[in-house]
């Protein structure tokens, strides 16, 4: 039995949201406001525990943190808003980011002899794996693309 949610749009077209989406948007929102609160909050004596890179300037990692933030509540937006006709982030973009940002943090850690203590080269394979994981789920679970039902 397939479960679906309607998502009624603007033109009358109605498009069935699976609970598989529905289950990879929340889950890609959780993981994008766990990463983005961290970086936009970014405590000076966090990188430190984490063992990750220092900066001269907090204002790039906690504006990205910012983006990383509100990708997590556009990701929210898509997913609770179909009732009240609001569209967020679809999984189609969220795939997008997720293997563009996880593609290239798993290029710095190849390519890039970065000095880290061990800790730090293991969160930073844990966000990259993470990140790069959901984003072949989603594709693999081909829950970015909706079905129409006329």
């Amino acid at each position: 039995m397939r479960t679906h949610l309607i998502i009624v749009g603007r033109t009358g077209g109605r498009a069935a949201m699976k609970l598989k989406h529905k289950v990879l948007l929340v889950i890609d929102a959780i993981v994008n406001l766990l990463l983005g609160g961290i970086l936009l909050l970014f405590p000076a004596g966090f990188v430190d525990l984490l063992g990750l890179p220092e900066t001269s300037t907090f204002f790039y990692p906690s504006i990205l943190g910012a983006v990383i933030f509100g990708i997590g509540i556009a990701l929210l937006l898509e997913f609770a808003g179909s009732g009240a006709r609001v569209r967020g982030l679809g999984l189609g973009g969220a795939i997008a980011i997720n293997l563009c940002g996880g593609g290239a943090l798993l290029v710095w850690l190849l390519v890039v002899p970065l000095a880290l203590p061990l800790r730090g080269k293991i969160v930073l394979w844990l966000v990259a794996l993470l990140v790069l994981g959901i984003g072949v789920v989603e594709v693999g679970a081909m829950s970015w693309r909706y079905e129409e039902n006329d």
